[in-house]
């Protein structure tokens, strides 16, 4: 899968096994095809620093974690972000989701 320009941190199946989601410490976010190997989806911007950590949600949508601080919500269809949870006073290494979402 070519597209990220720098090391690919975390990658995450969506539920359906359709999609890859993948974070880098290009500070982006892409949506793989399984099928296909391309990217669907991005590269997604926002994160001012890398991307250690994706998640899909249970339903399909899909969270990130970053360097700067942040964690970030994006639409798994549209790509449009959804919400920004700041405050954190250190780097957000892994998220996840609940299995009830």
């Amino acid at each position: 899968l070519l597209g990220h320009t720098d090391w690919v941190f975390s990658v995450a199946f969506s539920p359906a096994a359709w999609h890859i989601v993948s974070g880098s410490e290009d500070a982006t976010i892409r949506v793989w095809s399984t099928e296909t190997c391309t990217t669907v989806l991005g590269p997604l911007h926002g994160h001012s620093d890398s991307v250690w950590s994706v998640a899909y949600h249970p339903d399909g949508s899909r969270i990130s974690g970053s360097f700067d601080l942040t964690v970030r919500v994006w639409d798994s269809l549209t790509g449009d972000h959804i919400l920004t949870l700041g405050g954190h006073p250190g780097i957000i290494r892994s998220v996840a989701y609940s299995p009830d979402g």
